[in-house]
């Protein structure tokens, strides 16, 4: 799975998606991991099926409900390589 972000010298350049990427959307996240909305919903966040999600990352989405961003990042790491 790759995913297009960034130009460079007026190429497209594709790249890995990475977990840890501060600007990845909540949507790209659950689209590329589906796994990982058990941990949204673990939490009793409103994230999946939000129509904003595709506006925030996990950085605002742990700020709202006031989560360790850190540790919740880990939780998602488990789920998606066990």
């Amino acid at each position: 799975f790759l995913i297009s972000t960034c130009y460079s010298e007026g190429l497209r350049v594709m790249k890995k998606p990475d977990l840890n990427d501060p600007d990845m959307s909540l949507d790209t996240l659950m689209s590329i991991w589906p796994e990982t909305i058990t941990v949204f919903l673990q939490h009793k966040m409103l994230c999946v099926g939000c129509m904003v999600n595709s506006f925030h990352t996990v950085i605002d989405a742990c700020r709202e409900y006031q989560l360790d961003e850190m540790l919740f990042r880990a939780e998602l790491q488990a789920i998606i390589k066990p």
